[in-house]
């Protein structure tokens, strides 16, 4: 979100921009998220996320910003090259795969600031920024081309999707052929013609009131139900419904390293290992989002710490062996 962040002169993320790169703007950094992969060992990744009692990783394999991290065949119009040279993808699900771990794709199907960059403060900010125009044709041909180079274990998609319900079921039909025992989540919701109106003020606010009586859930939510998923995924949020689900949060309030968030912000173990254990007792996974430093591609060390905790209590978590993703 820092890109977004950055269209709000008076935010946080403008002020450190400001101070610490001047006027560089966001679409210089390309080269630098190359190069912070210099020392990257995606097996090392793996293996802290077995020993935590993982049995699935999945991966974020392209952003609201729209920089992909695999050699996409599927060139962006608006910024060529936005991509690594290097198969982050590829490296990285054959090394959780070698550790025994299921292999899943995250893709944010709703939001890509190349396509659509208006500012997103609200819930109907995010939903009215769901491109158009040439983005769902993209946006399909990639996640089509990560399905046939990757064979996903899970396919996990973000926000929405920027088409028809008739379209979903046809991208799911070809993820199922293609990989019969994969898996969907819960956040393949079609485009609606009315998002566009989002922007209008009286719009906007009505949106964000009944967004709020509906989906919100604490500091959380749970995504409205799709046409097609095999799992639900409440975010922040307890899961009270009857179908498969799974948990999804940060380590701390973000997702993604925030260089800002203090020892306070992040989860401590008694509520880490609860949430686990009790979540696996009612038949449910999490997902937990860990994000590494730009800068060398590691772990910071309060994120890892929570690794190990898991790693050390990870045989009295679940009742069947691993299950946190």
């Amino acid at each position: 979100w820092y890109e977004n962040a950055l269209r709000f002169p008076g935010s946080p993320v403008a002020a450190h921009h400001r101070a610490t790169y001047g006027n560089r703007p966001y679409t210089d950094f390309g080269r630098d998220f190359e190069d912070g992969l210099a020392d990257w060992d995606p097996a090392a990744w793996a293996r802290s996320f077995r020993e935590a009692g993982a049995g699935y990783a999945v991966l974020v394999t392209k952003h609201h910003d729209g920089f992909c991290l695999w050699p996409s065949e599927a060139e962006n119009p608006h910024r060529s090259g936005w991509h690594t040279t290097r198969d982050v993808v590829g490296e990285f699900a054959e090394a959780v795969r070698a550790e025994g771990l299921r292999f899943g794709v995250y893709y944010s199907g709703g939001l890509d600031w190349t396509f659509d960059d208006r500012p997103i403060g609200t819930a109907a900010d995010m939903f009215s920024a769901v491109p158009r125009g040439r983005y769902p044709a993209y946006a399909d041909a990639q996640m089509r081309e990560l399905i046939r180079r990757y064979r996903p274990d899970i396919l996990w998609n973000d926000i929405a999707w920027p088409a028809s319900a008739d379209e979903i079921r046809s991208l799911v039909d070809f993820y199922r052929f293609t990989v019969p025992h994969g898996v969907v989540n819960d956040r393949l919701l079609p485009y609606a013609p009315h998002w566009r109106g989002l922007g209008l003020p009286g719009a906007k606010a009505l949106y964000n009131w009944w967004d709020r009586r509906t989906v919100a859930q604490g500091e959380g939510f749970v995504p409205r139900t799709p046409p097609v998923f095999d799992f639900r995924t409440p975010e922040y949020a307890r899961y009270e419904g009857s179908d498969p689900y799974e948990i999804t949060r940060g380590v701390d309030h973000s997702f993604g390293y925030n260089r800002n968030s203090g020892p306070d912000a992040f989860i401590d173990r008694a509520t880490l290992t609860s949430l686990v254990r009790d979540t696996a007792a009612d038949g449910g996974n999490v997902l937990l989002n860990v994000g590494p430093r730009g800068e060398d591609a590691t772990i910071p060390a309060e994120q890892l710490l929570r690794l190990e905790w898991l790693a050390e209590e990870a045989g009295a978590l679940t009742p069947d062996g691993p299950t946190p993703g």
